[in-house]
């Protein structure tokens, strides 16, 4: 039995430390991967003073169903009016030189409801059907996937809310969804992750509204 103990001792010591190290590993990448997502500048260079071009991106409560949910805002430099005319014009072409943008089609619209169709450059290679409610008084979007099997996802929902500030337009995006890989998905700090993709699309559709700016006034109020 003393040899037998004396066996045993030598082999906790020998292995306690590797167990410690596996366990201090796993959950150090657990931590990592659990991390929410911090407030990021819309650009690499913007001066601290600029704060009101920063976006940022938090975890939300998600669906009882499960997946993941976000909040996006970010500032455009346009009014209110002006930036309402640009979200809401669906039959448009400038989407597809968003880089994540294949295709783009306007299905339908009637009585507040649009039906449009897009591909992406980072899914699956089938239209995305969205229906759009469109609520002019409140300058709110929600908007909802039609064909969520089709797109590989379980749901997709959520809404677009502007803001009248000083600076110009606040836009507050809200999403809840869910499909296989959702997690790596969302917590992927890299590019490709869900970070990246949000990031992108505000900074692009703050520039774009600039460059479409005076088209847009010129409708505002009609």
């Amino acid at each position: 039995m003393g040899d037998d103990s004396q066996a045993m001792m030598q082999l906790k010591k020998q292995f306690e430390p590797r167990i410690l190290f596996v366990l201090a590993t796993a959950v150090s990448v657990m931590s990592f991967f659990c991390l929410p997502l911090i407030p990021c500048s819309a650009a690499a260079d913007t001066k601290p003073d600029e704060s009101e071009n920063e976006i940022s991106i938090e975890h939300l409560e998600p669906d009882s169903r499960g997946g993941k949910a976000y909040q996006l805002v970010y500032l455009v430099k346009a009014p209110i009016d002006v930036y309402w005319r640009f979200k809401t014009d669906f039959d448009n072409r400038f989407l597809v030189n968003n880089k994540f943008f294949r295709e783009h089609h306007l299905i339908s619209q009637s009585n507040g409801t649009v039906i449009t169709e897009n591909k992406y450059t980072n899914g699956p290679d089938v239209s995305f059907r969205w229906r759009t409610s469109v609520f002019p008084e409140s300058h709110r979007l929600d908007f909802v996937l039609m064909n969520p099997e089709a797109c590989e996802q379980k749901f997709h929902y959520g809404c677009i809310q502007l803001e009248a500030v000083k600076e110009g337009t606040r836009v507050t995006q809200t999403a809840y969804f869910d499909f296989w890989g959702v997690f790596l998905w969302v917590h992927n700090p890299l590019a490709g992750g869900m970070r990246d993709f949000l990031v992108y699309n505000a900074r692009w559709e703050q520039e774009i509204v600039l460059q479409l700016k005076d088209r847009y006034a010129g409708d505002a109020g009609k």
